[in-house]
């Protein structure tokens, strides 16, 4: 059911679009004044407004005005006579949704009424889904304390919203996308497409179709013209992941297409403008690639006006808990459960493995977890046999004549305060990390180091 607003000031035509409403089990409003009927819009909130374009006083455009001031914006159909047709054809450029002529169909005007609110679905989650993807993409979704991603943040808050071209490097599983969207969703270009393609799924022939498009007959199969991925998003951004495995030739293409800001079809001899925010993005280091000849420096130098810099998990272990969490809390929204629980021991593991596989293999390990886990609890049993299997290095094998005649409770101290002190420097020197190891508290490791 849906609320439809009728304006008609004529009270016979209200009657019959109010019966043919009502039929179709729709909530109306009617009115032969229109005056009235556009000072109820705000407490009505139609999701259809159906209105005669002339009637005294105030008119069709009137009602059509009066519409734009509201949220949401209600479909407005214009009612109207023959003779009148080129009036309606100017209301819909002003934002009405569709029109019918005088004398109308009842069909005519049941499925003109569908079709607007199908329209008003389609708008509504359009916009929703515009409003997930930038809630999902805002700056607090890209997960860490560290120093380390502190001045990642700064530095990605300070851009986004400009048009600079930036190079994100890092391993693979850092979260270079992750970052890439970010950008555009808070961006001023947020509004208009985000194309992403990896330079490195398709052979140079085809990713330079892709990119830049080609006219019929450019090539074997080439059998109609095509857009290329920057045209699709003109006003809008174009990310191009893994750019460190692109041809030499497409780099030159590349450079004179950021240079110029206008591409060229395959097989075209046409040039077309273009406004795009370029971001890119290389798993390797693009300095090494420019030694040994294998990219272009003066790309680069386009490339990188702004380069940001993600650093593998390793080096920011201290991120491993927060991100865990982060991890199973949104398993538990997709599959509509109450989160899981992490043992101690569990998290130990996590906070100590290298990580080769970097975010995306963390998040990998926690989704495999909660799926194995028994009792809503992860324990150590849950994890990848890699993570469990990695440990801090053993006690070196104590070697020499043993001290016999030395009570055994100092011989046991002296080992224990021995492997406490291997396992704060197999983490790096951090003693919360070895403390969670060990399986014991912070006040017992201080306790038993200063013994």
């Amino acid at each position: 059911m849906a609320r439809i607003l009728i304006i008609d000031d004529e009270p016979a035509m209200v009657d019959v679009i109010s019966t043919l409403c009502k039929e179709l089990d729709h909530q109306v409003f009617p009115f032969s004044s229109p005056a009235r009927a556009i000072e109820a819009l705000p407490g009505c909130m139609p999701q259809v407004v159906i209105a005669d374009i002339k009637m005294e006083n105030l008119g069709g455009f009137d009602v059509l005005k009066a519409c734009r001031d509201l949220t949401p914006l209600p479909a407005v159909i214009m009612v109207t006579g023959y003779a009148s047709v080129e009036t309606a054809v100017e209301a819909m450029k002003l934002g009405a949704y569709d029109y019918v002529t005088k004398p109308f169909k009842i069909d005519e005007l049941q499925l003109t009424i569908q079709r607007a609110l199908d329209f008003q679905c389609a708008v509504r989650e359009n916009v929703y889904l515009k409003q997930e993807l930038k809630e999902r993409y805002k700056f607090e979704n890209i997960v860490g304390a560290s120093a380390k991603m502190q001045k990642v943040y700064e530095l990605i808050a300070k851009v986004a919203d400009t048009d600079s071209t930036i190079l994100i490097q890092g391993e693979s599983g850092t979260g270079k996308e992750l970052v890439a969207r970010a950008l555009h969703f808070n961006s001023r270009r947020q509004h208009h497409p985000f194309v992403a393609i990896n330079c490195s799924a398709l052979p140079e022939n085809l990713l330079e179709s892709e990119l830049f498009g080609h006219k019929k007959g450019a090539f074997t199969g080439a059998v109609q013209d095509k857009m290329g991925l920057f045209e699709e998003a003109h006003h809008g951004t174009i990310f191009l992941d893994e750019i460190n495995s692109m041809a030499q030739p497409l780099q030159t293409k590349l450079l004179r297409v950021l240079q110029e800001r206008q591409i060229r079809r395959v097989g075209d001899t046409k040039t077309i403008p273009i406004s795009v925010r370029v971001l890119a993005a290389s798993n390797e280091s693009l300095h090494e690639k420019i030694s040994t000849g294998g990219f272009r420096e003066d790309l680069y130098y386009r490339l990188a006006v702004i380069p940001v810099e993600m650093p593998p998990l390793r080096e920011r272990l201290d991120d491993v808990p927060l991100l865990t969490q982060y991890f199973i809390q949104k398993i538990a929204v997709q599959n509509s459960t109450a989160p899981a629980r992490i043992d101690p021991d569990a998290m130990a593991a996590l906070s100590t493995y290298h990580w080769p596989g970097n975010v995306r293999e963390l998040e990998n390990a926690v989704e495999r977890a909660c799926a194995l886990c028994e009792e809503s609890t992860i324990r150590v049993a849950d994890l990848p046999s890699q993570v469990v299997q990695h440990g801090p290095a053993p006690c070196a094998e104590i070697t020499g004549q043993l001290p016999i005649g030395q009570p055994l409770g100092t011989f046991v101290e002296s080992i224990e305060r021995r492997f406490i002190e291997e396992t704060i420097a197999f983490n790096g020197g951090s003693r919360d990390r070895a403390a969670k190891m060990l399986g014991i508290s912070m006040a017992t490791l201080y306790r038993k180091l200063a013994d």
